[in-house]
């Protein structure tokens, strides 16, 4: 996030009602924003402090520093229900350490009374099932977690 997008932040919180907004940007990147020099909480390292014109605002950029683990992930197709098996009383198509290779099928989503069998788009291994069973889901909110 370069110094002009921040600028274009601190501009619209002061304009705005807000007292606190934060955003975590794609790369891991997070902004706070807080008014009235409100006290930071949940500060890591590799905290910056970045003080602007405005005396009653501040914000708080933090980069994560973990090593994270490429996942592939399958996304919702569509708004519906999210079931893992095809009857309640059936075992779960997938669960975590499944193997599972592409065109397998994972789960279902229920849609306007139609069964949707949601398949694999990948080879790899279940790492996290992102949703419970029952639970409602929308348009590409991730199901699985693959590696």
């Amino acid at each position: 996030m370069n110094f002009e997008e921040i600028k274009k932040l601190v501009s619209l919180m002061e304009e705005s009602k807000l007292n606190e907004l934060e955003v975590e940007l794609p790369d891991g990147t997070k902004v706070g924003m807080k008014k009235n020099n409100a006290k930071l909480e949940n500060t890591t390292e590799n905290v910056q402090y970045l003080t602007i014109p405005n005396p009653n605002t501040q914000i708080v950029e933090t980069k994560k520093e973990e090593p994270q683990e490429e996942y592939k992930i399958v996304k919702s197709p569509m708004v519906g229900t999210f079931y893992s098996k095809s009857a309640p009383d059936a075992k779960p198509y997938v669960e975590v350490g499944s193997k599972v290779k592409k065109g397998d099928i994972l789960c279902i989503v229920e849609a306007m009374k139609l069964m949707n069998e949601i398949e694999s788009e990948f080879d790899g291994e279940i790492v996290e099932v992102c949703v419970k069973d029952g639970e409602m889901v929308d348009f590409g909110k991730p199901l699985f977690k693959l590696k």
